[in-house]
Formats: C-alpha cells, structure tokens, sequence
C-alpha cells in the first residue's frame, strides 16, 4: 500500500493543495474532554444520527430543537424507564420523526448508556479511553451492544461527539481497494483488522488523527 503521504500528494493534486484537502477537518476532542461529557449529550448524538439514517439532514436539524425537547432533552435516566404511555404519546408527537422502530433504539440505548456510565464512571469515560489502536473494535461494540448503531451510524455520532475515528464512506473504502487492503467494504473479522492495521500504520507515519487520515483517503478518490 502507498504511504500517508503518497495518498496525501494523490488528494492535492486532485484538490488543489493540501490547504484544501484539509479544509474542514474535523478536530477531535482531548480524552478529558469526551470524558467530562454528559451521558444526554452521547444520547443525543447517537439519536440524531439514528434519526438521519434514510432521511434529509436538513429535515432532522430542522426539527432538532422540538426533539430535544420531545425526549426531556435526553435524560438517560427517564428515557432508559420510558412508559408505555409516553411511548404511544411519541408516537402522536408531530414534533418528532415519528418511528417506532427509532423510538424503541434511543429507549434502548439509554438503558445501554446508563448500564456502561455506571460502571465506567461515565458513558464518556469508556469512549474517551478506548485505544485509536482498537477503533474498529469500539465501532463492532457500539453495534452489538447499542441498538440501530451499525453502518456508519455509530461512527458518525462518534466523530459528531468529539471521538476521533474513521468512517467507512463509500470514498474512504474506494482507497483501501485502491491500496490492496481490502476487496469491498469491510464486514468481516479479518478486513476489519486489515483496515485497522493500515490505519494505525498511517497514524505512525504521519502523527495525525484517524480523523484527517479518513479525510485524506476520501479527497483522493475522483467522485
């Protein structure tokens, strides 16, 4: 496989500097940061990405503000021990993208938050301390663990919380081909840990984020 830096030289070539191919990176926060976060905010996170799948972003960020409060502003707690009642009530509630199945997934992984935030001292802790080396092992746990986590959800509300990481975009799997690492989007045990192993061999090469080398993989692909 080429180096961070041949890829790096294939995207600005494609973009028009490594100005632009970097342009809006997204900037992970400090492990202290994700780690002080609240378990409302993970929650809310991972229920607008569950929201978003198979919907406008525009039509969910418009609605962002009459969900939040829709779901008491994602109170782990209260969501984790939703009644029956408040369950049908959302489901009547025309603020909200009204979805049984995407209901029932946040009521889930507020109990998946709360149960992980109790024994870890914070949901935050366990995402803020999970090795870069490992990521593909927190994407694999999000799925089994979470509900409606899987794809690129889980990954997404990830980054969306600060978390660095890598997302399998259609673009990002298209360079991993490019590069002999994998044959198609990877699904199993052994493509996942190729992928891995090459990601954590950039990231020693080049000292920057799962984050930036995603984006660089990405821009160095012709859409």
């Amino acid at each position: 496989m080429r180096s961070y830096e041949e890829i790096l030289a294939i995207a600005a070539e494609r973009k028009g500097g490594v100005e632009a191919v970097l342009a809006d990176v997204y900037i992970p926060k400090l492990p202290h940061e994700m780690a002080a976060t609240p378990d409302d905010r993970w929650l809310s996170e991972m229920a607008r990405h569950i929201f978003q799948t198979g919907m406008s972003w525009q039509v969910v960020n418009s609605k962002w503000d009459d969900i939040e409060d829709a779901f008491s502003g994602f109170d782990v707690a209260k969501l984790a021990n939703m009644s029956e009642d408040w369950f049908d009530e959302l489901l009547k509630d025309t603020r909200i993208i009204r979805s049984a199945p995407k209901i029932k997934a946040i009521q889930e992984n507020a109990e998946f938050i709360m149960k992980v935030s109790e024994e870890s001292g914070g949901f935050g802790n366990k995402i803020a301390y999970w090795p870069a080396e490992e990521y593909f092992d927190l994407l694999d746990w999000l799925k089994k663990e979470g509900s409606r986590l899987g794809g690129n959800t889980g990954a997404q509300a990830m980054r969306w919380s600060g978390r660095d990481g890598f997302i399998m975009t259609k673009d990002v799997v298209a360079r991993l081909i490019e590069e002999g690492i994998v044959e198609k989007a990877p699904t199993s045990k052994a493509a996942k840990k190729a992928v891995q192993e090459a990601f954590n061999a950039w990231r020693t090469e080049s000292g920057q984020t799962l984050n930036t080398i995603s984006r660089v993989l990405a821009q160095s692909i012709d859409a």
